[in-house]
């Protein structure tokens, strides 16, 4: 499988992108996001202890609201 390379400038963008994220955002993508999602690659640690960082889990609430169906 090929995996997509990402400039600084790319990085940075994505941080920016995560910085405006509400805490059910950032659970949906976390719940919903498809295998291989740049937030969560392996290969891009910046990128995913960024989002780790910054993302303060589910909540009760915001787990019902989101269910099980993107």
């Amino acid at each position: 499988m090929k995996q997509d390379t990402f400039s600084g400038a790319d990085i940075e963008k994505m941080k920016r992108d995560i910085d405006v994220m509400t805490q059910e955002d950032m659970a949906r993508l976390w719940r919903f996001a498809p295998a291989g999602h740049p937030y969560f690659r392996n290969d891009l640690p910046e990128v995913y202890d960024y989002f780790k960082a910054r993302f303060t889990g589910f909540t009760p609430e915001i787990s019902k609201k989101i269910g099980w169906e993107p």
